[in-house]
């Protein structure tokens, strides 16, 4: 991904609401199924990692991306924003961001 698709996709996270809670139990099974079914449905999408995560947003984020492959877009603080093209019937066209 262009640093340009990257910061195109930064914008466009502004405006969404996180989707993915990752709590006490960190990272697992039913969470990143939840968060495959999220980014198939909307490719782009917005995780918080609460104060009770066993983990912190960077290295949640590093896990989520691994598990899900997707490609992390932008960490800031407890949230973070991933990215992954959908198989079918694709809302983003990442190539017209460049």
């Amino acid at each position: 991904m262009t640093t340009k698709q990257r910061a195109a996709l930064r914008s466009m996270a502004n405006t969404i609401d996180p989707i993915v809670h990752i709590g006490k139990d960190g990272i697992n099974d039913n969470l990143v199924q939840q968060a495959w079914d999220a980014l198939e449905a909307r490719e782009l999408i917005k995780v918080t990692v609460q104060r009770n995560a066993p983990l912190d947003a960077r290295t949640a984020c590093e896990e989520l991306c691994e598990r899900t492959h997707a490609e992390p877009v932008q960490v800031i603080g407890s949230r973070f924003v991933i990215y992954r093209k959908a198989r079918k019937d694709s809302k983003i066209d990442i190539n017209a961001l460049a």
